[in-house]
């Protein structure tokens, strides 16, 4: 039997790259038919200072987290499909290509400089690894307008966490 689960994700920052900045990042479930089955999430801490790319990054994190959660649950733990979405061409390029030529050059980049934002990278790679084990995982960018319910509960978020509502 195969699973199918499509995720929606998005993170965003105010204040990127200032000290105080705040940030939170988001997966969304969705049926087939596009409804909202679940949503997953929490505020970036402030060490390291959130940033946008920190955010995409722990939005794919929380999503392929969840997809492993939920797997546990299923009995006779079936095939997983899943599709993430992202509007974040940086999150998307990380995951489908950058992490390869990475991993193989002991995580330094082009100019010879350490990865940025390498911790997060890391813990999604061996998640995407761990998906891999018991399905296949596809990563997709969608333009922004596609993924406005993503974008919607990020917003929540930070509003919240101005508020100093946010579970973090």
């Amino acid at each position: 039997m195969v699973y199918i689960m499509r995720i929606y994700v998005d993170g965003g920052c105010r204040g990127n790259g200032k000290p105080w900045a705040i940030g939170s990042a988001v997966a969304v479930f969705k049926t087939k038919s596009g409804a909202i089955l679940l949503s997953h999430g929490g505020c970036l801490p402030n060490d390291p200072r959130p940033s946008n790319q920190r955010a995409e990054i722990t939005a794919i994190i929380y999503a392929l987290e969840k997809a492993l959660s939920i797997r546990s649950t299923l009995q006779n733990g079936p095939w997983l499909d899943v599709k993430i979405y992202s509007d974040s061409q940086y999150a998307v390029s990380c995951m489908n290509e950058w992490v390869y030529k990475w991993r193989m050059n002991g995580w330094v980049n082009a100019a010879g400089n350490p990865v940025a934002n390498q911790d997060l990278i890391r813990k999604a790679d061996e998640l995407d690894d761990d998906i891999r084990e018991v399905g296949t995982v596809e990563y997709c960018w969608i333009p922004r307008e596609e993924n406005h319910e993503a974008d919607e509960y990020a917003n929540e978020m930070m509003d919240n966490h101005e508020e100093g509502q946010c579970r973090c």
